[in-house]
């Protein structure tokens, strides 16, 4: 049996690019998770040099970044800004 770890979440206002969104909303879904849960996975995953999918869930992501018209990338990190020319 997994050891469950007593955390304390804390509210937070990130913003987000909102097809991004629009996929990880959908992929916590599917994934029986809420946003939040998914996020601190990927996070910790990536703390660690780890990645957090596994293939059938790199297809589902896919799927819902078609769905979606996510065209962002990787490359697109930190060079992203917002309509109307503040920089995000």
């Amino acid at each position: 049996m997994m050891l469950m770890r007593d955390i304390t979440r804390t509210q937070t206002g990130v913003r987000l690019e909102s097809r991004l969104l629009k996929v990880l909303k959908a992929l916590a879904t599917e994934l029986d998770l809420s946003l939040g849960e998914l996020l601190e996975g990927i996070v910790l995953h990536a703390f660690e040099d780890k990645t957090p999918f596994s293939a059938t869930t790199l297809k589902k992501i896919r799927a819902l970044k078609a769905v979606y018209g996510l065209d962002l990338t990787a490359r697109d990190a930190h060079r992203l800004r917002e309509a109307g020319g503040d920089v995000a």
